[in-house]
């Protein structure tokens, strides 16, 4: 099954490309993977404090996922797959795509205005071609009525 990898957080891009990555999924019988990521928090001496942190952390994106998640039920029908992980973005994302042959593409957003973000940075930089997947950048100024067109 065909299957659109979408990196979600707590940005408007985001949201334009779950929306984008679910409509592509219900026109082609796909499905949508949502990877919700944790930075990798930086050494706090104390034990204690640093597991709150992580803990904290965790429940965000873990509430994250569950809001878009729903979401993309409620507009689509679909039942996306999630997974939340903790380390760097591009790391993670290229191990999801090389663990899971379903993945069809990587689909990210970009903002409207303003420097892309870290991940559309990396994944459209010097090494974009040695991707195994196609990346798709989903322009943040479309609007839900663009992207259901273009999807």
């Amino acid at each position: 099954m065909r299957t659109y990898l979408v990196v979600i957080d707590e940005t408007l891009e985001a949201e334009i490309a779950l929306r984008f990555a679910a409509r592509r999924a219900a026109k082609t019988g796909g499905n949508v993977e949502i990877l919700a990521l944790i930075p990798p928090q930086e050494f706090v001496q104390w034990g204690g404090v640093m597991a709150t942190i992580e803990e904290e952390a965790r429940q965000r994106a873990e509430a994250l996922v569950a809001r878009a998640a729903g979401t993309l039920l409620a507009e689509s029908g679909l039942t996306p797959s999630i997974t939340v992980r903790e380390g760097e973005g591009p790391r993670i994302v290229r191990e999801m795509i090389a663990a899971n042959r379903e993945i069809a593409a990587l689909v990210l957003g970009a903002a409207a205005s303003g420097a892309p973000g870290a991940l559309v940075t990396h994944f459209t930089g010097a090494d974009a071609g040695s991707m195994s997947v196609p990346v798709m950048i989903i322009p943040g100024a479309l609007d839900a009525e663009a992207i259901d067109r273009l999807s």
